[in-house]
Protein backbone atom coordinates (compact mmCIF):
# COMPACT_ATOMS: atom_id res chain seq x y z
CA UNK A 1 0.00 0.00 0.00
CA UNK A 2 1.49 3.33 -1.11
CA UNK A 3 1.17 6.20 1.34
CA UNK A 4 1.46 8.70 -1.51
CA UNK A 5 -1.50 7.23 -3.42
CA UNK A 6 -3.43 6.87 -0.20
CA UNK A 7 -2.83 10.51 0.66
CA UNK A 8 -3.96 11.53 -2.83
CA UNK A 9 -7.26 9.65 -2.49
CA UNK A 10 -7.88 11.17 0.94
CA UNK A 11 -7.17 14.64 -0.42
CA UNK A 12 -9.62 14.17 -3.30
CA UNK A 13 -12.36 13.01 -0.96
CA UNK A 14 -11.82 15.87 1.50
CA UNK A 15 -11.76 18.51 -1.25
CA UNK A 16 -15.06 17.20 -2.58
CA UNK A 17 -16.61 17.56 0.85
CA UNK A 18 -15.05 20.98 1.41
CA UNK A 19 -16.74 22.26 -1.75
CA UNK A 20 -20.16 21.17 -0.47
CA UNK A 21 -22.27 23.92 1.12
CA UNK A 22 -24.31 21.33 3.02
CA UNK A 23 -21.15 20.28 4.90
CA UNK A 24 -20.68 23.76 6.36
CA UNK A 25 -24.39 24.03 7.11
CA UNK A 26 -24.21 20.84 9.19
CA UNK A 27 -21.19 22.13 11.10
CA UNK A 28 -22.93 25.47 11.68
CA UNK A 29 -26.09 23.81 13.00
CA UNK A 30 -23.98 21.65 15.28
CA UNK A 31 -22.19 24.73 16.66
CA UNK A 32 -25.53 26.49 17.30
CA UNK A 33 -26.81 23.43 19.19
CA UNK A 34 -23.68 23.41 21.36
CA UNK A 35 -24.02 27.14 22.09
CA UNK A 36 -27.60 26.61 23.23
CA UNK A 37 -26.50 23.68 25.35
CA UNK A 38 -23.73 25.76 26.90
CA UNK A 39 -26.09 28.57 27.85
CA UNK A 40 -28.78 26.27 29.23
CA UNK A 41 -26.28 24.16 31.15
CA UNK A 42 -24.65 27.06 32.95
CA UNK A 43 -28.04 28.62 33.62
CA UNK A 44 -29.40 25.41 35.14
CA UNK A 45 -26.55 24.02 37.21
CA UNK A 46 -23.58 26.38 37.06
CA UNK A 47 -23.79 26.81 40.84
CA UNK A 48 -24.49 23.14 41.45
CA UNK A 49 -21.57 21.00 42.63
CA UNK A 50 -20.72 18.59 39.84
CA UNK A 51 -22.52 20.63 37.18
CA UNK A 52 -19.36 21.06 35.13
CA UNK A 53 -18.79 17.30 35.02
CA UNK A 54 -22.35 16.80 33.79
CA UNK A 55 -21.94 19.49 31.15
CA UNK A 56 -18.75 17.92 29.81
CA UNK A 57 -20.24 14.44 29.61
CA UNK A 58 -23.45 15.73 28.01
CA UNK A 59 -21.46 17.56 25.31
CA UNK A 60 -19.42 14.43 24.55
CA UNK A 61 -22.59 12.31 24.35
CA UNK A 62 -24.21 14.89 22.08
CA UNK A 63 -21.18 14.89 19.77
CA UNK A 64 -21.36 11.10 19.56
CA UNK A 65 -25.10 11.25 18.85
CA UNK A 66 -24.69 13.75 16.02
CA UNK A 67 -21.82 11.78 14.54
CA UNK A 68 -23.98 8.65 14.54
CA UNK A 69 -26.71 10.62 12.75
CA UNK A 70 -24.54 12.43 10.21
CA UNK A 71 -21.67 10.06 9.47
CA UNK A 72 -23.79 7.46 7.58
CA UNK A 73 -24.78 10.13 5.05
CA UNK A 74 -21.11 11.01 4.52
CA UNK A 75 -19.70 7.49 4.34
CA UNK A 76 -22.70 5.37 3.31
CA UNK A 77 -22.33 6.30 -0.36
CA UNK A 78 -18.56 6.76 -0.58
CA UNK A 79 -17.96 3.94 -3.09
CA UNK A 80 -21.25 3.26 -4.86
CA UNK A 81 -21.91 7.01 -5.09
CA UNK A 82 -18.73 7.43 -7.14
CA UNK A 83 -19.74 4.42 -9.22
CA UNK A 84 -23.10 6.01 -10.03
CA UNK A 85 -21.39 9.31 -10.86
CA UNK A 86 -18.91 7.50 -13.16
CA UNK A 87 -15.93 8.77 -11.13
CA UNK A 88 -14.88 5.46 -9.60
CA UNK A 89 -13.78 3.70 -12.79
CA UNK A 90 -11.21 6.40 -13.77
CA UNK A 91 -9.59 6.00 -10.36
CA UNK A 92 -9.58 2.21 -10.66
CA UNK A 93 -7.55 2.31 -13.90
CA UNK A 94 -4.76 4.26 -12.17
CA UNK A 95 -1.97 2.75 -10.10
CA UNK A 96 -4.17 2.96 -6.99
CA UNK A 97 -5.19 -0.48 -5.80
CA UNK A 98 -8.69 -1.41 -4.67
CA UNK A 99 -7.52 -1.60 -1.05
CA UNK A 100 -6.03 1.90 -1.28
CA UNK A 101 -9.24 3.30 -2.76
CA UNK A 102 -11.52 1.83 -0.10
CA UNK A 103 -9.15 2.55 2.80
CA UNK A 104 -8.58 6.09 1.53
CA UNK A 105 -12.32 6.74 1.43
CA UNK A 106 -12.62 5.32 4.95
CA UNK A 107 -9.89 7.60 6.32
CA UNK A 108 -11.47 10.60 4.59
CA UNK A 109 -14.86 9.77 6.13
CA UNK A 110 -13.16 9.39 9.52
CA UNK A 111 -11.50 12.81 9.23
CA UNK A 112 -14.80 14.35 8.14
CA UNK A 113 -16.52 12.92 11.21
CA UNK A 114 -13.79 14.32 13.45
CA UNK A 115 -14.64 17.81 12.17
CA UNK A 116 -17.62 17.77 14.56
CA UNK A 117 -15.23 17.09 17.41
CA UNK A 118 -13.09 20.03 16.33
CA UNK A 119 -16.15 22.29 16.37
CA UNK A 120 -16.96 21.05 19.88
CA UNK A 121 -13.44 21.64 21.25
CA UNK A 122 -14.04 25.28 22.33
CA UNK A 123 -17.12 24.21 24.29
CA UNK A 124 -15.23 21.32 25.86
CA UNK A 125 -12.47 23.72 26.89
CA UNK A 126 -15.06 25.95 28.56
CA UNK A 127 -16.40 22.98 30.51
CA UNK A 128 -12.89 21.88 31.40
CA UNK A 129 -11.67 25.21 32.76
CA UNK A 130 -14.99 26.03 34.44
CA UNK A 131 -14.36 23.38 37.09
CA UNK A 132 -11.81 20.91 38.35
CA UNK A 133 -12.24 17.91 36.05
CA UNK A 134 -10.24 14.72 36.18
CA UNK A 135 -7.76 14.82 33.26
CA UNK A 136 -8.25 11.06 32.75
CA UNK A 137 -11.96 11.65 32.14
CA UNK A 138 -11.21 14.19 29.42
CA UNK A 139 -8.50 12.16 27.68
CA UNK A 140 -10.24 8.79 27.80
CA UNK A 141 -13.61 10.13 26.63
CA UNK A 142 -12.02 11.95 23.70
CA UNK A 143 -10.02 8.88 22.68
CA UNK A 144 -13.10 6.64 22.76
CA UNK A 145 -15.06 9.25 20.80
CA UNK A 146 -12.38 9.37 18.09
CA UNK A 147 -12.43 5.56 17.85
CA UNK A 148 -16.24 5.46 17.62
CA UNK A 149 -16.16 7.99 14.78
CA UNK A 150 -13.76 5.68 12.93
CA UNK A 151 -15.95 2.63 13.55
CA UNK A 152 -19.02 4.35 12.11
CA UNK A 153 -17.02 5.57 9.11
CA UNK A 154 -15.70 2.05 8.45
CA UNK A 155 -19.20 0.57 8.64
CA UNK A 156 -20.55 3.15 6.20
CA UNK A 157 -17.72 2.81 3.67
CA UNK A 158 -17.80 -0.98 3.87
CA UNK A 159 -21.54 -1.12 3.19
CA UNK A 160 -21.20 1.42 0.36
CA UNK A 161 -18.80 -0.98 -1.34
CA UNK A 162 -20.99 -4.02 -0.70
CA UNK A 163 -24.43 -2.61 -1.59
CA UNK A 164 -24.89 -1.49 -5.21
CA UNK A 165 -27.29 1.41 -4.64
CA UNK A 166 -26.30 4.46 -2.55
CA UNK A 167 -29.79 4.83 -1.07
CA UNK A 168 -29.81 1.23 0.15
CA UNK A 169 -26.26 1.40 1.53
CA UNK A 170 -27.04 4.58 3.50
CA UNK A 171 -30.24 2.99 4.81
CA UNK A 172 -28.33 -0.19 5.72
CA UNK A 173 -25.75 1.88 7.60
CA UNK A 174 -28.47 3.63 9.57
CA UNK A 175 -30.13 0.30 10.37
CA UNK A 176 -26.85 -1.17 11.60
CA UNK A 177 -26.13 1.89 13.75
CA UNK A 178 -29.69 1.70 15.09
CA UNK A 179 -29.11 -1.96 15.94
CA UNK A 180 -26.00 -1.05 17.95
CA UNK A 181 -27.72 1.78 19.82
CA UNK A 182 -31.47 1.27 20.10
CA UNK A 183 -31.43 -2.42 19.20
CA UNK A 184 -29.11 -3.38 22.03
CA UNK A 185 -31.34 -1.55 24.52
CA UNK A 186 -34.44 -3.36 23.23
CA UNK A 187 -32.66 -6.72 23.29
CA UNK A 188 -31.46 -6.01 26.82
CA UNK A 189 -34.90 -5.14 28.14
CA UNK A 190 -36.86 -7.82 26.30
CA UNK A 191 -34.24 -10.48 26.94
CA UNK A 192 -34.17 -9.80 30.67
CA UNK A 193 -37.96 -10.03 30.79
CA UNK A 194 -38.04 -13.24 28.77
CA UNK A 195 -35.42 -14.86 31.02
CA UNK A 196 -37.15 -13.84 34.24
CA UNK A 197 -36.94 -16.04 37.29
CA UNK A 198 -39.02 -16.57 40.41
CA UNK A 199 -37.99 -14.76 43.57
CA UNK A 200 -39.30 -15.49 47.05
CA UNK A 201 -40.05 -12.46 49.19
CA UNK A 202 -40.21 -12.90 52.96
CA UNK A 203 -41.75 -10.00 54.84
CA UNK A 204 -41.54 -9.69 58.61
CA UNK A 205 -43.64 -6.94 60.18
CA UNK A 206 -45.06 -6.04 63.58
CA UNK A 207 -48.35 -7.54 64.73
CA UNK A 208 -50.33 -4.35 64.38
CA UNK A 209 -53.55 -6.07 65.45
CA UNK A 210 -52.57 -5.79 69.11
CA UNK A 211 -51.39 -2.21 68.80
CA UNK A 212 -53.54 0.45 70.54
CA UNK A 213 -54.95 3.24 68.43
CA UNK A 214 -52.64 6.19 67.92
CA UNK A 215 -49.45 4.17 68.47
CA UNK A 216 -46.79 3.89 65.80
CA UNK A 217 -44.38 0.94 66.06
CA UNK A 218 -41.88 2.79 63.92
CA UNK A 219 -42.14 6.00 65.93
CA UNK A 220 -40.13 7.08 68.97
CA UNK A 221 -39.64 4.39 71.56
CA UNK A 222 -41.18 4.97 74.98
CA UNK A 223 -44.29 6.88 73.88
CA UNK A 224 -46.74 7.03 76.75
CA UNK A 225 -49.43 4.36 76.55
CA UNK A 226 -47.76 2.52 73.70
CA UNK A 227 -46.08 -0.87 74.14
CA UNK A 228 -42.44 -1.23 73.09
CA UNK A 229 -41.92 -2.86 69.67
CA UNK A 230 -40.43 -6.05 71.10
CA UNK A 231 -43.71 -6.80 72.87
CA UNK A 232 -45.83 -6.66 69.70
CA UNK A 233 -44.35 -9.75 68.08
CA UNK A 234 -43.68 -10.26 64.39
CA UNK A 235 -45.80 -11.75 61.64
CA UNK A 236 -43.99 -13.38 58.74
CA UNK A 237 -45.50 -13.72 55.27
CA UNK A 238 -44.09 -15.23 52.08
CA UNK A 239 -44.90 -14.36 48.46
CA UNK A 240 -43.54 -15.42 45.08
CA UNK A 241 -42.98 -13.12 42.12
CA UNK A 242 -41.11 -12.96 38.82
CA UNK A 243 -38.08 -10.68 38.46
CA UNK A 244 -36.15 -9.94 35.24
CA UNK A 245 -32.67 -11.44 34.88
CA UNK A 246 -30.61 -8.53 33.66
CA UNK A 247 -27.47 -10.36 34.72
CA UNK A 248 -27.97 -12.86 31.87
CA UNK A 249 -28.23 -10.29 29.08
CA UNK A 250 -26.13 -7.35 30.29
CA UNK A 251 -23.40 -8.26 27.77
CA UNK A 252 -25.74 -7.19 24.95
CA UNK A 253 -25.11 -3.57 25.94
CA UNK A 254 -21.34 -4.02 25.57
CA UNK A 255 -21.49 -3.11 21.85
CA UNK A 256 -23.58 0.04 22.42
CA UNK A 257 -21.44 3.10 21.52
CA UNK A 258 -22.83 5.18 24.40
CA UNK A 259 -22.21 2.38 26.90
CA UNK A 260 -18.65 1.93 25.62
CA UNK A 261 -17.99 5.65 25.99
CA UNK A 262 -19.43 5.73 29.52
CA UNK A 263 -17.87 2.49 30.73
CA UNK A 264 -14.39 3.32 29.41
CA UNK A 265 -14.32 6.71 31.14
CA UNK A 266 -12.96 6.70 34.71
CA UNK A 267 -15.96 7.15 37.03
CA UNK A 268 -16.31 10.05 39.41
CA UNK A 269 -18.24 9.72 42.68
CA UNK A 270 -19.40 11.96 45.45
CA UNK A 271 -16.95 11.69 48.33
CA UNK A 272 -19.69 11.63 50.95
CA UNK A 273 -22.30 9.28 49.51
CA UNK A 274 -20.38 7.53 46.71
CA UNK A 275 -23.00 8.45 44.08
CA UNK A 276 -22.10 9.16 40.41
CA UNK A 277 -21.41 12.82 39.69
CA UNK A 278 -21.59 12.84 35.87
CA UNK A 279 -23.49 11.23 33.03
CA UNK A 280 -20.66 8.82 32.23
CA UNK A 281 -20.61 7.40 35.74
CA UNK A 282 -24.42 7.23 35.89
CA UNK A 283 -24.68 5.14 32.72
CA UNK A 284 -21.76 2.93 33.72
CA UNK A 285 -23.31 2.39 37.15
CA UNK A 286 -26.59 1.27 35.59
CA UNK A 287 -24.87 -1.19 33.28
CA UNK A 288 -22.63 -2.56 36.02
CA UNK A 289 -25.60 -2.91 38.36
CA UNK A 290 -27.28 -5.13 35.77
CA UNK A 291 -24.46 -7.68 36.23
CA UNK A 292 -25.55 -8.42 39.80
CA UNK A 293 -28.01 -11.36 39.87
CA UNK A 294 -31.16 -11.02 41.97
CA UNK A 295 -31.23 -12.79 45.31
CA UNK A 296 -33.27 -16.04 45.34
CA UNK A 297 -34.84 -14.96 48.61
CA UNK A 298 -35.51 -11.34 49.46
CA UNK A 299 -36.11 -10.51 53.12
CA UNK A 300 -37.92 -7.37 54.20
CA UNK A 301 -37.50 -7.19 57.95
CA UNK A 302 -39.54 -4.32 59.37
CA UNK A 303 -39.23 -5.47 62.95
CA UNK A 304 -35.48 -6.05 63.04
CA UNK A 305 -33.05 -4.90 65.66
CA UNK A 306 -32.14 -1.76 63.76
CA UNK A 307 -35.70 -0.44 64.07
CA UNK A 308 -35.79 -1.14 67.77
CA UNK A 309 -32.51 0.68 68.31
CA UNK A 310 -33.42 3.43 65.82
CA UNK A 311 -30.23 2.72 63.84
CA UNK A 312 -30.52 2.89 60.04
CA UNK A 313 -29.53 -0.17 57.99
CA UNK A 314 -26.23 -0.22 56.17
CA UNK A 315 -26.14 -0.38 52.36
CA UNK A 316 -23.40 -0.52 49.77
CA UNK A 317 -22.75 2.75 47.99
CA UNK A 318 -22.86 2.85 44.17
CA UNK A 319 -19.08 3.11 44.17
CA UNK A 320 -18.78 -0.08 46.22
CA UNK A 321 -21.27 -1.89 43.97
CA UNK A 322 -19.38 -0.92 40.80
CA UNK A 323 -16.08 -2.03 42.35
CA UNK A 324 -17.31 -5.63 42.43
CA UNK A 325 -18.35 -5.79 38.75
CA UNK A 326 -16.56 -6.31 35.45
CA UNK A 327 -15.88 -3.57 32.84
CA UNK A 328 -17.12 -4.45 29.36
CA UNK A 329 -16.07 -1.56 27.14
CA UNK A 330 -13.06 -3.35 25.64
CA UNK A 331 -15.26 -6.30 24.65
CA UNK A 332 -17.69 -3.91 22.96
CA UNK A 333 -14.89 -2.15 21.11
CA UNK A 334 -13.53 -5.51 19.95
CA UNK A 335 -16.96 -6.56 18.66
CA UNK A 336 -17.36 -3.26 16.81
CA UNK A 337 -13.85 -3.54 15.35
CA UNK A 338 -14.53 -7.06 14.08
CA UNK A 339 -17.76 -5.86 12.46
CA UNK A 340 -16.14 -2.81 10.87
CA UNK A 341 -13.07 -4.68 9.60
CA UNK A 342 -15.24 -7.51 8.27
CA UNK A 343 -17.39 -5.08 6.28
CA UNK A 344 -14.29 -3.30 4.96
CA UNK A 345 -12.70 -6.58 3.80
CA UNK A 346 -15.96 -7.65 2.18
CA UNK A 347 -16.26 -4.24 0.52
CA UNK A 348 -12.73 -4.45 -0.88
CA UNK A 349 -13.52 -7.86 -2.34
CA UNK A 350 -16.71 -6.50 -3.94
CA UNK A 351 -14.90 -3.47 -5.41
CA UNK A 352 -11.88 -5.34 -6.78
CA UNK A 353 -11.57 -5.36 -10.60
CA UNK A 354 -12.02 -7.13 -12.90
CA UNK A 355 -15.30 -8.21 -11.30
CA UNK A 356 -16.70 -11.62 -12.14
CA UNK A 357 -20.26 -10.65 -11.30
CA UNK A 358 -22.06 -7.33 -10.85
CA UNK A 359 -25.66 -6.56 -9.84
CA UNK A 360 -27.98 -5.83 -12.80
CA UNK A 361 -27.87 -2.19 -13.86
CA UNK A 362 -24.55 -1.43 -12.12
CA UNK A 363 -22.67 1.39 -13.85
CA UNK A 364 -19.03 0.65 -14.59
CA UNK A 365 -17.80 3.78 -16.37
Amino acid sequence: MSLHRLRTIIGIELRQRARSVAWYVLLGIFAVILIGLLVLSFASFALWTGGNEWFFSIVIMLVLLLVLLVSPTLSGSAVNGDRDAATLAPVQVTLATTTEIVVGKFLAAWISGLAFLVVALPFLLVATFAGALNPLVIVSSLVILVIEVGVVAAIGVGLSAIVARPLFSVASTYLLIAALTIGTLLAFGLGATALRTTQETVTRDYNLGSLPDGCDPYGPIGTEGCPPPDELGCIESTSLGDVPRFDRVWWVLAANPFVILADATPPTYDERYGTPTDLFSQIAYGVRLAQIPPEPVRINDFCGQYLQSQEPPTYETPEQQVAGTTPSWFVGLLAQAVLAVGLMVWGIARTRTPAKRLPPGTRIA
